[in-house]
């Protein structure tokens, strides 16, 4: 069977600084709507805004990149003809890996510059050593960052040593370090100065780790897999077996860490807050929708055209910029 292709498009290189663009977009609407940042000036609301939707994009896509490793047949399971494609994408996945932590580390470092002149209202460039030494050692917010930017320093060097040698770090190793980076700025939000502070965070976490698995798995899938017919066969039922779970477990503790941060579920319908939940909630639906129609069609040999992925991937984006505001109302 000739493996599903698409053609090339000369705007496709340009494709992720729209998506980049959606979510930060989004997450500047959503900061506003919510009153998360009133009280700071345009550029460091523009900036808190834009690394923190980047620090969710970027870690989305290392989660993804992670994962992958585990979708991916055993070379004993594949075609002797596809072996050499199966160990093409394998190092693409790896050096890719590298490459979005060593950004999505620097990303981190200069959020942490941004919250920082948020929290004391004053211009970025007028911050003092000392001040950001305060902010990420004893403000909560502050310390999510700090150990985010320890989990993506731990990724980039496991991502490292099995570029160089896969055998020395299990492929689950950076997996988890890609997922801890993302829980902790989350968990140390909104969640866990709530009164139902184990709840929340339980609640949270669940959330953020069922989304990062379920969005970073499809965009991998469709960006490393879905041309190579034979790594699509195993990958496919893998995945659709892991994001059926994390779409359920999205949804549900969306909802719950909604109520949970407001009080009640009247609160969910009448105010900008809840609103914002209930979008992010309809986006997340429509993407369970749009995946699943992305997966039958894979699994029937057509891949879906780059106007159909691109649309999919821009709900995503505008889904994470929503979470980061959310996620920085504290």
């Amino acid at each position: 069977m000739t493996p599903p292709t698409v053609g090339p498009h000369p705007l496709d290189r340009l494709r992720p600084v729209g998506w980049a663009g959606v979510a930060v977009a989004a997450a500047l609407t959503a900061s506003l709507l919510t009153g998360a940042l009133a009280g700071t000036t345009l550029p460091v609301l523009v900036g808190t805004s834009a690394t923190r939707s980047g620090m969710d994009l970027a870690g989305v896509g290392c989660v993804g990149l992670a994962l992958l490793a585990l979708l991916l047949p055993a070379a004993r399971h594949v075609p002797g003809s596809a072996l050499r494609t199966l160990e093409r994408v394998r190092a693409t996945a790896d050096r890719a890996l590298v490459a979005l932590a060593g950004g999505w580390l620097v990303v981190v470092l200069v959020g942490i510059m941004f919250r920082t002149a948020d929290a004391f209202g004053r211009p970025i460039g007028q911050l003092a050593a000392g001040e950001i030494g305060s902010f990420v050692t004893e403000l909560a917010g502050g310390r999510g960052l700090l150990l985010t930017a320890l989990c993506t320093a731990a990724l980039l060097g496991c991502a490292v040593v099995r570029l160089r040698d896969r055998s020395l770090v299990q492929a689950r190793v950076p997996l988890v370090a890609a997922l801890l980076g993302l829980v902790t700025p989350a968990v140390t939000g909104h969640a866990g100065t709530h009164p139902d502070h184990q709840l929340a965070i339980m609640s949270i976490g669940v959330h953020v780790v069922g989304a990062a698995l379920w969005v970073g798995g499809l965009a991998v899938t469709l960006v490393f897999v879905a041309r190579h017919r034979a790594l699509l066969e195993p990958v496919l039922p893998r995945f659709s077996r892991l994001a059926g779970w994390c779409l359920a477990a999205v949804t549900l503790t969306g909802l719950l860490t909604a109520v949970i941060r407001l009080g009640t579920w009247d609160a969910v319908l009448t105010t900008r807050y809840g609103m914002l939940v209930l979008a992010k909630i309809a986006c997340l639906v429509l993407l369970g929708l749009l995946g699943g129609i992305a997966r039958r069609r894979l699994a029937a040999g057509q891949t879906p055209v780059l106007r159909w992925a691109g649309v999919e991937v821009a709900v995503m984006a505008a889904t994470i910029g929503i979470a980061a505001a959310l996620s920085q109302s504290a």
